[in-house]
């Protein structure tokens, strides 16, 4: 009797996308967390390897953790891009957008024989990898609405050479399958996840197992029992929890909004909503957490979404100074913004690293996402994850994660007045907030998880790579 031949791993390449440099292990950007936790949990079934932007003349390698990471410069990419912007306003859509760092990526693609490639955004690498490279099985992963905003003949050319196009919310699968319904077969949802700890599927917590470790009003559980879900001190399938045996050392309140400091971002809306908020509940503090210097150039924010009235408001925000002739940042603006009186209720902290993150939503007592435009905000899911009751505008997937007066709260992008009231809800309502923590725990690990995220990617190499077997 013959041996059973051992079916070899997939070789997966991701393809970073170039806008920005990422740092890995450590990823701070959306995108960048994305491909790190997939490449960690796929390298147990795959043979994988991370290309990414480096700030070198010449390509480096490293190894870290099993995955082969692949630092490709840039530089003459960005000679590049000057170039284009003096002849042309549609940089996103043009074909020599980041051509030389997707030509070295496909040049050493060829080398190494790899089964899929794995896009993040930009499809205008799809042509010359696939080129270079005619067996290799493509996916797409769009954390934008790109696919459906830039020149329609463009990008069916490029979704033609595609095997598998995915969204990571199905706000934005739903619009390219109405954009290009010849493709909507290969149109899949893949949402991105949170981290998740190893244990058990079923925890009772009562007061009697819980000790609380600060004054916050969030729950700080010690571990006393296995462990599963998100990186949190508590949780599970099943949770009982007893309001009247908790007690609160404080009445300070922590506000959480995690995310670059971008138009988008609607942070000018939730200041303005801060004001209504403090004065009703002085108690309050407001902790921002996300890039200042990260905000999206207007040509990617404003130009592609004319369509959007409140989108196209933003463009306030990109007009010069009166007094000095240049724009000023998001941020400076901001500042400029915060009447002195309510800067104490503030902080800006930067970007951090994504394992630092923890220590922010431990401090926090309800998390706010207030945008104007999101594909699928990781935050949100981060947060539910760790039984924070959210808030969230009600554009874009963020409805896809948060359960209205179930998970959260969802409220109109812009409404300063809707999302104070959202807020004041929450603090005015302990048991209100515990038990959306609760029920928003319970989504996270049964929709976010990344083991479950990446099992449905794997999933779907399996089935493209078959379909020509």
């Amino acid at each position: 009797m013959m041996p059973v031949k051992k079916k070899e791993k997939l070789k997966v390449a991701f393809v970073n996308q170039g806008l920005a440099y990422t740092t890995f292990p450590c990823p701070t950007d959306s995108v960048g967390i994305v491909i790190y936790e997939l490449a960690q949990l796929l390298t147990k079934k795959c043979h994988i390897m991370v290309y990414t932007p480096g700030k070198n003349f010449v390509i480096q390698r490293k190894y870290h953790e099993g995955i082969n990471y692949v630092y490709i410069p840039r530089r003459l990419d960005r000679i590049i891009i000057r170039c284009i912007e003096k002849v042309s306003k549609r940089l996103l859509n043009h074909q020599l957008l980041y051509i030389h760092y997707a030509l070295q990526i496909a040049l050493d693609l060829r080398s190494k024989k790899y089964d899929i490639v794995h896009i993040h955004s930009l499809s205008q690498f799809v042509p010359i990898i696939k080129f270079f490279n005619p067996d290799i099985k493509i996916v797409l992963h769009m954390h934008c609405k790109w696919l459906s905003e830039l020149d329609h003949q463009t990008i069916y050319r490029r979704l033609n050479k595609v095997d598998l196009i995915i969204g990571c919310s199905e706000h934005i699968t739903e619009k390219v399958r109405r954009r290009f319904p010849c493709f909507a077969t290969k149109c899949k949802t893949i949402y991105n996840g949170v981290q998740i700890d190893s244990g058990a599927s079923q925890i009772t917590l009562n007061s009697e197992n819980m000790s609380f470790k600060s004054d916050k009003r969030n729950l700080l559980f010690e571990r006393k029992a296995i462990y599963n879900g998100v990186q949190i001190d508590s949780g599970a399938s099943q949770i009982t929890l007893n309001p009247e045996n908790m007690s609160f050392k404080s009445d300070k309140r922590n506000l959480l909004f995690v995310g670059r400091v971008s138009p988008e971002k609607g942070l000018h809306v939730l200041l303005e909503a801060l004001e209504k908020v403090v004065f009703y509940f002085p108690e309050v503090h407001l902790n921002i957490v996300g890039s200042i210097t990260g905000s999206l150039p207007q040509h990617i924010l404003i130009d592609l979404d004319k369509n959007d009235e409140k989108i196209a408001n933003l463009k306030s925000f990109y007009i010069p100074d009166k007094k000095t002739g240049k724009v000023l940042t998001y941020f400076e603006q901001l500042q400029k913004q915060l009447p002195p009186e309510l800067a104490q209720y503030v902080s800006f902290h930067g970007s951090v690293a994504h394992a630092e993150l923890d220590k922010y939503y431990r401090e926090a007592d309800i998390f706010i996402n207030s945008s104007f435009s999101e594909a699928f905000p990781i935050p949100i899911p981060e947060a539910m994850g760790r039984s924070l009751p959210v808030i969230g505008s009600r554009v874009g997937g963020i409805p896809e994660a948060i359960v209205h007066g179930k998970t959260g709260l969802l409220v109109d992008s812009g409404d300063v007045h809707a999302l104070a009231e959202a807020i004041l809800s929450l603090l005015n309502n302990d048991n209100l907030g515990i038990e959306m923590g609760k029920s928003g725990y319970e989504r996270a690990y049964e929709l976010f998880s990344w083991e479950k995220v990446s099992q449905s990617l794997f999933n779907e190499y399996n089935n493209i790579c078959e379909k020509n077997d």
